[in-house]
Protein backbone atom coordinates (compact mmCIF):
# COMPACT_ATOMS: atom_id res chain seq x y z
CA UNK A 1 0.00 0.00 0.00
CA UNK A 2 1.33 3.20 -0.53
CA UNK A 3 0.92 6.48 1.37
CA UNK A 4 -1.12 8.99 -0.62
CA UNK A 5 1.29 12.16 -1.93
CA UNK A 6 -1.35 14.56 0.05
CA UNK A 7 -0.38 13.48 3.60
CA UNK A 8 3.91 13.45 3.39
CA UNK A 9 3.25 17.17 1.71
CA UNK A 10 3.53 18.63 5.61
CA UNK A 11 7.09 17.18 5.96
CA UNK A 12 8.42 18.36 2.84
CA UNK A 13 7.70 22.27 4.40
CA UNK A 14 8.77 20.89 7.76
CA UNK A 15 12.98 21.88 7.06
CA UNK A 16 11.87 25.00 6.08
CA UNK A 17 9.47 25.62 8.86
CA UNK A 18 12.16 25.09 11.00
CA UNK A 19 13.99 27.41 8.99
CA UNK A 20 12.13 30.32 9.78
CA UNK A 21 12.01 29.65 13.71
CA UNK A 22 15.66 30.15 14.22
CA UNK A 23 16.63 33.21 15.92
CA UNK A 24 18.34 36.17 14.85
CA UNK A 25 21.20 36.02 17.67
CA UNK A 26 22.66 32.83 15.18
CA UNK A 27 22.91 35.28 12.39
CA UNK A 28 26.20 37.51 12.07
CA UNK A 29 25.08 41.24 12.20
CA UNK A 30 24.74 43.34 9.18
CA UNK A 31 27.89 45.43 8.34
CA UNK A 32 27.74 48.72 10.00
CA UNK A 33 26.54 51.68 7.27
CA UNK A 34 28.97 54.00 5.96
CA UNK A 35 28.73 56.79 8.01
CA UNK A 36 28.83 54.78 11.32
CA UNK A 37 32.05 53.60 9.80
CA UNK A 38 33.75 56.57 9.15
CA UNK A 39 32.16 58.77 11.87
CA UNK A 40 32.61 56.18 14.99
CA UNK A 41 35.32 53.64 13.57
CA UNK A 42 38.53 55.78 14.37
CA UNK A 43 37.33 55.31 17.97
CA UNK A 44 35.25 52.16 18.73
CA UNK A 45 34.74 49.34 17.39
CA UNK A 46 31.52 49.10 15.06
CA UNK A 47 31.69 45.87 13.61
CA UNK A 48 33.63 42.18 14.69
CA UNK A 49 36.05 41.61 15.89
CA UNK A 50 34.90 44.75 17.60
CA UNK A 51 38.07 45.57 19.20
CA UNK A 52 38.52 49.33 19.19
CA UNK A 53 41.29 51.16 18.05
CA UNK A 54 41.09 53.44 21.61
CA UNK A 55 40.92 51.16 24.36
CA UNK A 56 39.36 53.62 26.69
CA UNK A 57 36.40 53.80 23.76
CA UNK A 58 34.05 50.57 24.18
CA UNK A 59 33.01 48.81 21.20
CA UNK A 60 29.77 48.78 19.49
CA UNK A 61 28.89 45.59 20.66
CA UNK A 62 29.72 46.40 24.60
CA UNK A 63 27.34 49.34 24.28
CA UNK A 64 24.74 47.29 22.57
CA UNK A 65 25.15 44.51 25.18
CA UNK A 66 24.40 46.95 28.32
CA UNK A 67 21.55 46.81 30.43
CA UNK A 68 18.56 49.35 29.30
CA UNK A 69 20.41 50.01 25.94
CA UNK A 70 17.28 49.83 23.18
CA UNK A 71 16.71 52.36 20.50
CA UNK A 72 15.49 54.77 22.33
CA UNK A 73 17.99 55.04 24.79
CA UNK A 74 20.78 55.27 22.20
CA UNK A 75 18.54 57.65 20.66
CA UNK A 76 17.65 59.82 23.62
CA UNK A 77 21.84 59.98 24.18
CA UNK A 78 23.05 60.42 21.05
CA UNK A 79 20.66 63.88 20.50
CA UNK A 80 21.66 65.77 23.80
CA UNK A 81 24.93 66.24 22.88
CA UNK A 82 25.77 67.27 26.54
CA UNK A 83 26.11 63.57 27.70
CA UNK A 84 29.09 63.21 24.89
CA UNK A 85 32.28 62.49 26.46
CA UNK A 86 34.98 65.27 25.77
CA UNK A 87 36.43 63.43 22.67
CA UNK A 88 32.70 63.50 21.02
CA UNK A 89 31.65 66.47 20.69
CA UNK A 90 30.11 66.96 17.72
CA UNK A 91 26.70 67.35 16.28
CA UNK A 92 24.83 64.70 14.68
CA UNK A 93 22.16 64.82 12.25
CA UNK A 94 19.21 63.11 12.32
CA UNK A 95 19.50 60.48 9.83
CA UNK A 96 23.00 59.84 11.40
CA UNK A 97 21.53 59.56 14.47
CA UNK A 98 18.80 57.06 12.90
CA UNK A 99 21.65 54.87 11.42
CA UNK A 100 23.66 54.88 14.68
CA UNK A 101 20.39 53.66 16.13
CA UNK A 102 19.16 51.19 14.15
CA UNK A 103 23.03 49.35 13.44
CA UNK A 104 23.48 49.84 17.13
CA UNK A 105 20.75 47.38 18.11
CA UNK A 106 21.26 45.06 15.47
CA UNK A 107 24.40 44.12 17.85
CA UNK A 108 22.49 43.06 20.81
CA UNK A 109 23.12 39.13 21.87
CA UNK A 110 21.21 36.75 24.30
CA UNK A 111 24.73 34.90 24.48
CA UNK A 112 26.85 38.25 24.33
CA UNK A 113 30.20 37.66 26.10
CA UNK A 114 32.53 40.60 26.77
CA UNK A 115 35.56 41.01 25.11
CA UNK A 116 38.36 41.00 27.54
Amino acid sequence: MTTPRLLLAPFAFAPLALTACQTTADAPPPPPPAFVEAACGGCHAVEAPFLSPNPSAPSFAAIANRPGVTKATVHAWLVNAHNYPEQMDFTLEQDHVDQIERYLVTLKRADYVPVE
